[in-house]
């Protein structure tokens, strides 16, 4: 699965922009996070300038290579009941999806999100978690899951459990939008690790 596309629905447009933030806070140059992120300079400032879709798995990388955990770019519910299942608006990567944040900041012991799927869309390629377990309950459509290479193929009313620190890529195989809800436990870590000086 590619790392990249220049597909409209790139969700960067508000983390491209704490990326940047984030590197030139800690005096890192495209370069440096390029390099231990495994990606090209030039993928790093489109991804900054919310210019191009990231995979989960690269994000997370971008994300090391700055010191931090994803979470930190994440926005949080401001409210005590979330209407609709809408939530906060969540960009952790991939394609084709759009995902929303259910639990607010405060909440450390389970995380829970909401991604709908358009054909084909998914995570783009494998990746693991600071956490323990993920949960995934199928609301509507078809996901085809991916733990430690172990294919997984779950329908509306479906629901697994799997170890977050496994590697696992999913995506929607089917014609129709899909739904799927995830709760990771516990949640992602929020603050910032191993800054650099």
């Amino acid at each position: 699965m590619f790392a990249m596309s220049e597909a409209p629905d790139s969700h960067m447009s508000t983390i491209g922009p704490r990326l940047r933030e984030l590197r030139r806070a800690q005096r890192l140059t495209l370069a440096q996070v390029a390099e231990a992120a495994g990606v090209t300079k030039g993928f790093v400032s489109l991804a900054e300038r919310g210019k191009t879709s990231v995979s989960v798995p690269t994000l997370i990388r971008i994300c090391e290579a700055l010191g931090t955990g994803i979470a930190t770019l994440f926005d949080y519910p401001d409210q005590d009941v979330v209407k609709g299942g809408v939530g906060a608006k969540l960009e952790m990567g991939g394609h084709g999806i759009e995902e929303f944040l259910l639990t607010p900041a405060e909440e450390r012991h389970v995380q829970v999100m909401r991604t709908i799927l358009r054909p084909g869309g998914g995570s783009g390629g494998a990746y693991s978690l600071e956490a323990e377990t993920v949960f995934a309950y199928m609301v509507r459509g078809t996901l085809r899951l991916s733990v430690d290479g172990e294919p997984r193929f779950l329908e509306a009313g479906d629901s697994t459990t799997f170890s977050a620190r496994a590697a696992h890529a999913w995506d929607n195989p089917g014609e129709d939008e899909a739904e799927v809800l995830w709760s990771i436990a516990p949640a992602l870590p929020l603050s910032r690790t191993k800054l650099r000086p």
